[in-house]
């Protein structure tokens, strides 16, 4: 039976391996700082975060072993000890999370879900908190320049998320959790093996929040109430020749936020409502003609539909956005040496947008139809060399035909070291009110020009990682350059040429860029222990009524520090992370100051489940005044989007996680 169970995992892993090369990723050796688990002499590792070795582009990759380090209530708290990517909150009315990569904002970093292209347009806004953490397998984080072989909208960086998969371990798992802000979550994901090539699994997740919090007396809430319901049910079919992978979600979120009841006065409440309703189907399809030369074809596809209503004071806007995805793939090693992928993608976007913002009676509709084909080469010399050049040719019903090139090389003079360069261009279309539905909260007047362009920018990346030997550990040192410069961008520009308490959408006129040089270091000191520490010092500016000036609510620099130990029975873990977030410029110029953030968490674990308690935000900093003329918000000056830091103050957290599994 041991051999059977071994030949399986063994053939399964085999299979998944090739429908993972189809789709453009790698598989991943471990980090030895994982936890571990034996089965029948299978040992299987949950993984942490590490950076990929193998991969000729700069890859972080967050597992799961990193997710459970924090609460990771979802996607948006996923990145704590994570020193690329920043996460903030884009207002202080709806709790609304954006994140930014290289210094620039969300909107220019590609999402996937299982390498398809998600979570984009009218979802943007609230999207971080549309995925539950405990649903999350892994998080790979790739910055600048992406492979072109999940299209063209990758200007920063991309974010693939792998939830679990129906083929993993069979069994119930549970996670419950409650915040000293009376939040409460409950996750549940049981998965079937039906027979020994079909498998199915079932996430639900529910979410809760309808407590008002005003802690600092401005007589609105701190934190929106929010409600949401997320179901996923997938199935997957794995043999030696064909796997195909279904996955079909529901989601409803509603957030209300504004006023308290409690300062009801003679005016009218000033109140924002958000209810969103989503659906997507995704079904992938791997093909494996040739397993001795990796070759396969992979045809993955995709659809959503996105409805959200919102309401901000009396200004009304709703979005509906319809995209459907298609993609065909093929892979083979020419030799070992010589690796081509091909492929060609086609993409339709339907957005229909009415509101009483932005004219009398806002009524829109646009449609884009995008099809495209790639061609991308791949050489290897050994491990020391690696060259990836790849192009692909896009033809938009909007924009025309276009070109996106792109280039990796990976290059390692000597074992410990790993240098790496990057370049390429990313497109995108910009969707001013369906992306930035959170600037609505405010009083200011909006004006969106009639002849936005597509935003166009190039990408330059250069990164170096070193392993030191040091008492029989390894010292990780990484050190990494990223230029980004915009040829067309759609700016936001406030208090503009076009009068005070303004908000106009408009073109670029002049120069947009940004600068980010980042340093860190991993240790491991001793058995259990390790330590994470880096440095971010970014440079972003953009040119507003012709003046280049630094870009508002970017911070110039961001110092991270996580500790995490773990007993030697890993029945106990520790985990705290340090974060110095540098300031930077207001609006109108003004600026605001450094601050420090910390967290923490201590895990005990028990054979069938785990109890874990935690803090946020544990310096207790906040903004003192986070909406700017809070005392009366049907004037021109109110405003709730000028967000530079903690809106709340420390948070303490309790959860449990429970798993009944059977290998």
């Amino acid at each position: 039976m041991k051999g059977r169970r071994r030949r399986w995992i063994a053939w399964m892993a085999m299979a998944l391996l090739h429908t993972q090369l189809a789709a453009g990723q790698t598989t991943e050796r471990p980090d030895t700082t994982d936890s571990v688990y034996e089965m029948e002499g299978v040992v299987v590792k949950a993984l942490a975060s590490q950076r990929s070795r193998s991969r000729v582009e700069s890859v972080d990759i967050i597992g799961k072993g990193q997710l459970i380090r924090a609460a990771c209530c979802n996607l948006g708290e996923s990145f704590t000890a994570n020193p690329s990517v920043d996460v903030s909150y884009s207002d202080a009315a709806t709790g609304a999370k954006q994140i930014k990569l290289l210094g620039l904002s969300g909107t220019y970093v590609q999402m996937l879900t299982e390498n398809i292209p998600n979570l984009r347009g009218a979802s943007l806004p609230y999207s971080l908190g549309y995925v539950p953490g405990p649903w999350m397998q892994s998080i790979q984080v790739s910055k600048g320049a992406s492979s072109v072989k999940n299209g063209y909208e990758s200007t920063t960086g991309q974010i693939n998320i792998e939830f679990l998969m129906p083929q993993g371990t069979d069994g119930l798992r549970a996670n419950a959790y409650v915040d000293s802000d009376l939040k409460q979550e409950v996750n549940v994901d049981g998965s079937v093996h039906v027979s020994d090539l079909l498998s199915t699994a079932t996430l639900l997740h529910f979410e809760n929040r309808q407590t008002e919090h005003d802690g600092n007396g401005d007589g609105f809430m701190d934190m929106p109430k929010v409600r949401q319901y997320n179901v996923m049910h997938r199935w997957a079919y794995v043999s030696p020749l064909w796997i195909s992978q279904l996955s079909m979600r529901v989601l409803r979120d509603e957030r209300t936020g504004g006023q308290s009841a409690k300062h009801a006065g003679s005016a009218p409440l000033y109140s924002t409502h958000i209810s969103t309703n989503r659906y997507e189907a995704q079904w992938k399809n791997g093909f494996t003609l040739n397993a001795d030369h990796n070759t396969s074809v992979a045809l993955m596809l995709h659809g959503s539909w996105h409805d959200a209503w919102n309401t901000f004071g009396q200004t009304e806007y709703d979005v509906r956005q319809k995209n459907g995805y298609a993609q065909l793939m093929f892979e083979t090693d020419v030799s070992d040496e010589h690796n081509i992928s091909l492929g060609a993608s086609v993409n339709h976007d339907y957005y229909d947008e009415r509101g009483t913002l932005a004219a009398p009676l806002l009524k829109r509709s646009d449609k884009e139809s995008t099809s495209g084909v790639y061609a991308q080469y791949t050489y290897k010399w050994g491990e020391k060399l690696t060259v990836m050049p790849g192009i692909r040719w896009d033809y938009s019903s909007v924009y025309g035909g276009f070109f996106t090139p792109r280039l990796h090389v990976k290059y390692s003079p000597i074992e410990v070291l790993t240098l790496r360069a990057s370049a390429g261009k990313g497109y995108r279309t910009p969707h001013a009110l369906a992306e930035n539905t959170t600037l609505m909260a405010s009083g200011r007047t909006i004006n969106i020009a009639t002849d936005l362009k597509r935003e166009e920018a190039w990408n330059m990346g250069l990164s170096a990682g070193l392993n030191v030997p040091i008492l029989d550990k390894n010292l990780e040192l990484n050190a990494e350059y990223y230029y980004t410069d915009f040829r067309n961008q759609m700016v936001i520009n406030f208090d503009g040429a076009k009068g005070l308490h303004t908000l106009s959408f408009e073109n670029l006129d002049g120069k947009s860029y940004s600068h980010t040089l980042q340093m860190d270091a991993t240790y491991p000191f001793f058995e259990g222990f390790s330590a994470t520490g880096a440095f971010r010092l970014n440079d972003v500016k953009c040119s507003y009524d012709g003046v280049l000036r630094q870009k508002p609510l970017t911070s110039r620099y961001k110092g991270l520090l996580t500790l995490s130990y773990k007993t030697p029975m890993e029945i106990w873990q520790f985990d705290v992370t340090g974060q110095l977030n540098g300031g930077g410029e207001l609006y109108n110029r003004e600026s605001y100051p450094a601050y420090l953030q910390l967290q923490a968490q201590v895990t005990r674990e028990f054979r069938h489940f785990s109890i874990y308690l935690g803090g946020e935000n544990l310096t207790n900093y906040k903004i003192a005044d986070p909406i700017l003329n809070a005392h009366s918000p049907w004037t021109p000056a109110f405003d709730a989007t000028q967000v530079w830091g903690p809106v709340t103050g420390a948070m303490a957290y309790v959860g449990i996680r429970v798993k009944f599994e059977k290998y």
